[in-house]
């Protein structure tokens, strides 16, 4: 019930922050390279930040995942990272739409390499871009993850804050 509170005060929030709207930075051409902090279940296949610990074990996680638009507000993506618990290379390709310029939504897969397997999932993703600036935004969201294939049935739902570079 805590979890549910706080993504609605976040997502409350963030429609009435009196950031800078959107100015050009999901226009045709430009770059964006962004990257997520996940709050709740831990996800193998993050292409994010993380930092968790559990029973004395703590595990971390770095990446980043960098787009083009192709279109107004419609940009193609690509994501990498790294897991040091399973020693795991993550990856992730999709699409991410901005509504309005403002209001972004996302669809992927993801995975990453493990000798003998090769989980992979399907993921949305919408939340909100606060635009601090020409280049920089702030995108609270929520996430979900639909295993397929070897993670089958691993099905993880997160909260995202991502941080990106408009260019």
């Amino acid at each position: 019930m805590k979890k549910l509170l706080l993504v609605i005060a976040m997502v409350a929030t963030g429609f009435t922050a009196n950031a800078q709207e959107a100015n050009g930075q999901t226009e045709k051409g430009k770059w964006l390279i962004e990257t997520n902090t996940g709050f709740g279940a831990g996800h193998i296949a993050n292409t994010g930040f993380y930092l968790a610990s559990s029973d004395g074990n703590t595990s971390w996680g770095v990446g980043a995942e960098g787009g083009y638009f192709i279109a107004d507000d419609l940009a193609i993506k690509a994501g990498l990272g790294y897991n040091d618990n399973s020693e795991a290379f993550s990856y992730k390709v999709g699409a991410k739409y901005y509504i309005n310029s403002m209001i972004p939504v996302q669809a992927d897969l993801s995975g990453y390499s493990v000798t003998g397997a090769s989980p992979m999932w399907l993921g949305i993703q919408g939340g909100y871009a606060i635009f601090l600036g020409d280049n920089v935004s702030v995108e609270p969201g929520l996430r979900y993850n639909y295993g397929i294939g070897d993670a089958e049935d691993n099905n993880v739902f997160q909260l995202n804050i991502g941080f990106a570079l408009h260019f």
